[in-house]
């Protein structure tokens, strides 16, 4: 139990450290002018006409396009960035887990979920995160080697993603969905199980560990790995500052690639955590090189493994990222109007519906490839349950979330 505690732990770090970048760069856009109008000069035409006809121009090959296309599917996208920003501002965590899943449950295809959320985390993070505010203490040889082995890690997941759509969509969409339902169970249920026990809200700083002097065990070890070249980073916290080879250091970035290119999440659950407590990298560090790693380990993975093969859906990755400036928002005001412990609840309810959903489209696929032999009607009646449980506990959450906003909005103001 321990292990698994330890990894939950790690998770939620790491997730709780792409939230706090994810509301950063939201405000970012939110409050500059002039980036909400290039936001509403890309955004209006979608809004204003049914895209049936632009999607082929701008969305993609036909091949590689949802079911069917029209402005139901981009409102949805929409309502996948509110839910996504709401969990984040709200809980602080764990909201870009559902945007791949939900679009699947929406009816867009696997490697297009991948690829779209891959390009609406590039875009948003083009758009809003001021890099010169933030890259003071960044080790450019660290970024350097890290990008290194995520580079190669994008294109392994890349390949496989595509290599898998080749040889059959379905299995495709089994893959994906697998891995999200061993992702969000886990969470889920470790997070729900973590809940009950407790009871109590969880409390540190997304970006705590090691600020100079501390280095975890682990990292201790790593650090031991005198497999040249070494690379010598943290110079202003430690005399002579740290030393880590650069294949410990590309062997990480290769494991955050290629979960990015898999999942569409950026990967930034996981480097913060990483190079804290596995490399051992003052946080003040890791800070600028995480935000270096999103542009572009996101930006490559979208473009090159992606969006060059038409696997990006381009008007709903706008969708998502107008839905999330809004979610992002009013979700982090809500966390000063309710307790945190109804937070934690409604966050592992979020990610368990989240499970179901993807584990609930997966004897339909099982069947289509033949290794089940369920009728048709028992596959769709199963997927039709796993839909409704996912979209109905998104659903109560907002408007839980928008509920406690609006009945303390005169409050909200105030302290504003």
């Amino acid at each position: 139990m321990r292990f698994f505690r330890d990894v939950y732990q790690f998770m939620m770090e790491g997730a709780r450290a792409h939230a706090k970048w994810d509301y950063e760069v939201s405000m970012n856009i939110i409050q500059n002018r002039k980036k909400l109008l290039i936001l509403a000069v890309l955004a209006l035409p979608i809004l204003g006409f049914s895209l049936v006809e632009a999607a082929d121009v701008i969305g993609g090959k036909t091949a590689y396009m949802p079911s069917y296309y029209n402005t139901t599917i981009f409102l949805a996208s929409i309502g996948v960035g509110l839910a996504a920003g709401l969990i984040t501002g709200c809980i602080g965590a764990g909201g870009g887990f559902i945007i791949t899943p939900a679009l699947m449950a929406a009816g867009v295809k696997g490697i297009l979920a991948v690829g779209t959320d891959l390009f609406h985390i590039f875009a948003k993070a083009i758009m809003g995160t001021a890099v010169h505010k933030k890259l003071g203490n960044v080790s450019v040889k660290l970024a350097m080697g890290f990008l290194l082995g995520s580079g190669f890690g994008a294109v392994t997941g890349g390949y496989i993603n595509k290599t898998l759509y080749d040889s059959d969509p379905i299995l495709s969409d089994f893959f994906i969905s697998s891995i999200y339902a061993v992702l969000l169970g886990f969470l889920g249920f470790y997070g729900m199980y973590d809940f009950l026990k407790s009871r109590k809200v969880e409390s540190g700083d997304a970006h705590g560990g090691p600020a100079g002097a501390d280095v975890p065990p682990l990292a201790q070890a790593v650090q031991n790995l005198k497999v040249p070249p070494m690379i010598t980073f943290d110079e202003d916290f430690v005399p002579g500052g740290r030393q880590l080879s650069l294949w410990v250091l590309a062997a990480g970035g290769f494991i955050v690639g290629a979960l990015a290119a898999i999942m569409g999440v950026g990967g930034g659950f996981v480097t913060f955590p990483m190079f804290v407590y596995v490399f051992g990298v003052s946080s003040m560090t890791t800070v600028g090189t995480d935000i270096l790693q999103i542009i572009f380990t996101s930006g490559f993975a979208a473009i090159k493994e992606y969006a060059v093969y038409g696997f990006v859906f381009y008007t709903l990755a706008m969708g998502m990222l107008i839905g999330s400036l809004l979610g992002i928002q009013v979700g982090a005001l809500v966390t000063k109007v309710v307790k945190g412990v109804h937070i934690r609840g409604f966050y592992a309810l979020s990610i368990i519906s989240g499970f179901i959903n993807r584990v609930a489209t997966l004897p339909k696929k099982l069947t289509e490839l033949g290794y089940l032999g369920w009728s048709p009607e028992l596959n769709n009646m199963i997927e039709y349950v796993g839909n409704v449980v996912f979209w109905v506990s998104v659903g109560l959450f907002g408007v839980w979330v928008f509920g406690k906003f609006f009945a303390n909005i005169s409050m909200l103001r105030g302290e504003e």
